[in-house]
C-alpha cells in the first residue's frame, strides 16, 4: 500500500518551460541566428539523407570534407549505385564507422529506387525504413529538405534542453516529446537548428560560455560559467584602479 510518506519521497518530474517562456527563449536565439540552417552540405533531398546518415558519431566538418567530391559524381541513387560500394568507401573512409555507413548508403539508394520510384520519401514512417536512417535522421530530412516542423534531438539538443530546463528528459524520445509540447508553433520549424547551433557553439558540454549566452537570464542552470576575462585561478579578478591624476 502506498503511504503519504512514500509519496513524498518520489521525485517530481522536472518542469518544462511554459510556452510563453519558451517563446521568449526562441526569440532570443532567433536574434543571434535569424535564418538557421544545417551545417551539412547537400544539393538535394537525396544527398541530405546520405549526409545525415554519414554524420552519426562524426562531425559535420568531417562529413562535408568526405562528401565534397562524392556528391559531385553521385548526387542521385542511380549514380551512387553506379559508383558501387568500393567507390563509396574510397570517399567516406575518413569518417568513423565508414565501412558500415558505405554499405548503408548503397542499400538505402537501392531501396529508394525500388520502393519509392527514386524519390526520397516525405514521411517519417517511410524514411526510417531506409538502412542507416533512424528517427533523428528522418526528422532532420523532413525539416531541412521538406520544411516540416520536426525537431531532431541529438546530443547538443539533449544537453541544451536539460541544462536550460526548456524540455528536460531522460532520453532523446522524452526530450523530443517535451519540445513538441513546449515549442510554440511559430518556432517549430527553426527550433532544431537554433538549439543545435546554440549547443555546438555556446552551451558546450564541458565549459558552457554562459557569460556570452543570449538566454542566460532564462536558463535554469545553476553553475553558470563566469567570464574567464574577469576571473583567474585564484578567483575573481579585482577591478583595475584608476590612475591618480598628477599635479602639474
Amino acid at each position: 500500500m502506498t503511504t503519504a510518506k512514500t509519496k513524498s519521497r518520489r521525485k517530481r518530474a522536472p518542469r518544462t518551460f511554459g510556452k510563453e517562456k519558451a517563446a521568449e527563449l526562441y526569440a532570443e536565439l532567433a536574434k543571434v541566428r535569424p535564418n538557421p540552417k544545417t551545417e551539412l552540405d547537400f544539393v538535394n533531398p537525396y544527398t541530405l539523407v546520405v549526409a545525415v546518415a554519414l554524420s552519426a558519431q562524426a562531425t559535420d566538418v568531417g562529413v562535408n570534407k568526405a562528401t565534397k567530391e562524392l556528391f559531385k559524381i553521385a548526387d542521385s541513387p542511380e549514380k551512387m549505385l553506379a559508383l558501387g560500394l568500393e567507390g563509396v568507401e574510397q570517399h567516406v573512409k575518413t569518417i568513423g564507422l565508414w565501412r558500415n555507413k558505405a554499405k548503408n548508403v548503397i542499400a538505402l539508394s537501392q531501396m529508394i529506387l525500388d520502393e519509392f520510384d527514386g524519390e526520397v520519401p516525405q514521411t517519417r514512417e517511410e524514411l526510417v525504413r531506409l538502412p542507416g536512417v533512424g528517427r533523428k535522421t528522418a526528422n532532420v530530412v523532413l525539416n531541412e529538405a521538406f520544411g516540416q516542423p520536426t525537431i531532431a534531438v541529438d546530443t547538443h539538443i539533449f544537453r541544451v534542453s536539460n541544462r536550460t530546463g526548456l524540455a528536460p528528459g531522460k532520453d532523446p524520445d522524452q526530450v523530443e516529446a517535451s519540445l513538441e509540447r513546449t515549442t510554440p508553433d511559430e518556432f517549430k520549424l527553426g527550433a532544431h537548428h537554433w538549439l543545435i547551433l546554440h549547443g555546438r557553439y555556446t552551451c558546450t558540454a564541458r565549459k558552457p560560455k554562459c557569460w556570452d549566452c543570449s538566454i542566460r537570464h532564462l536558463c535554469r542552470f545553476k553553475d553558470k560559467t563566469p567570464d574567464p576575462a574577469k576571473t583567474s585561478s585564484l578567483g575573481p579578478k579585482a577591478p583595475k584602479r584608476k590612475a591618480r591624476a598628477t599635479k602639474a
